[in-house]
């Protein structure tokens, strides 16, 4: 474990923590989120970050043309946006010579669980319509970002459209919560008390049914899905969330290669820049999206 990676955890477990365990303000943690993202977040050098009310185009160095990240943000479905992760996308653009796309898709409590979806197929059509082939997209996603990545596969998966990967940072794939490791996990995991998960999880579905397959991913079915990189760490809440949807995507004969630290932050990667981890984390992404979708130069 790094000097940096101590002194991190420590300032989430004393300060993030107890902060996210008395919020209860959708709007203030959003406003939060994008604060600290502007002042902290550091894309690399040479990056390329065009912003719109749609959506972020980003790259970094010269990219290979006929390749594409889609990338869904994390946040809980409520709050984060393509400006919050930019500066992490921007590295692993930078990585693998991909350029990348970023959809602002409605969040919770003022839209649906179902608008994301919506706005995550949207973005995926976007980039067909400019050229893109479905084996060109490589699906990215963290948190919640990742598990709308899986409720995106599952519904192209039910159309014998297939991606060319996916890579997923901790996802949230079973909000019935039902996950072993929200209780076991409730002392290691440095940023979210897990007491607060029925919060979280009734404010961005409602009324609606956790155990539905467009809702929960853990409950979907993946014909036809591509190989998939799957990256979280074993002391966080969310552990059991990846640890059953990899047994999932077996259960459809999905290769799956997973990327499982000890002591880490959820999506650490968000720290690059401040944490050797994180840069290496991405770096793995990046080779497993260099070996199993090769653009057109690289094969």
């Amino acid at each position: 474990m790094s000097w940096q990676l101590s002194l991190i955890n420590s300032g989430l477990r004393y300060l993030v923590k107890p902060q996210l365990k008395r919020e209860h303000n959708p709007q203030r943690s959003r406003r939060l989120f994008e604060w600290f993202a502007g002042r902290f977040a550091k894309p690399p050098p040479y990056s390329v970050l065009s912003h719109s009310s749609s959506g972020s185009w980003v790259s970094c160095g010269r990219p290979t043309p006929r390749r594409v990240i889609l990338y869904l943000h994390g946040g809980g479905y409520f709050a984060g946006s393509p400006r919050t992760h930019s500066a992490m996308v921007a590295r692993l653009c930078k990585l693998t010579r991909t350029r990348a796309y970023l959809p602002t898709y409605r969040l919770a409590p003022e839209n649906p669980l179902s608008a994301g979806l919506d706005d995550a197929k949207a973005a995926f059509a976007r980039l067909q319509g400019l050229g893109y082939k479905a084996e060109d997209i490589i699906l990215c996603g963290d948190s919640a970002g990742g598990g709308l990545a899986l409720r995106l596969l599952a519904a192209l998966s039910s159309q014998n459209i297939t991606p060319a990967a996916v890579v997923l940072m901790s996802p949230w794939t079973d909000l019935t919560l039902s996950g072993a490791t929200l209780a076991e996990n409730a002392k290691s995991d440095v940023i979210f008390p897990p007491d607060r998960s029925e919060f979280l999880r009734d404010l961005v579905l409602g009324a609606g049914d956790a155990t539905v397959p467009e809702v929960s991913p853990l409950f979907a079915d993946f014909p036809n899905a591509p190989p998939v990189f799957l990256q979280w760490s074993s002391s966080e809440i969310l552990s059991s969330d990846s640890q059953r949807m990899t047994a999932r995507l077996h259960e459809f004969g999905v290769p799956v290669t997973e990327d499982i630290w000890p002591n880490m932050p959820h999506v650490w990667p968000l720290f690059d820049g401040y944490l050797p981890e994180a840069r290496c984390a991405l770096q793995r992404m990046a080779d497993f999206i260099n070996s199993v979708a090769p653009t057109k130069s690289d094969s």
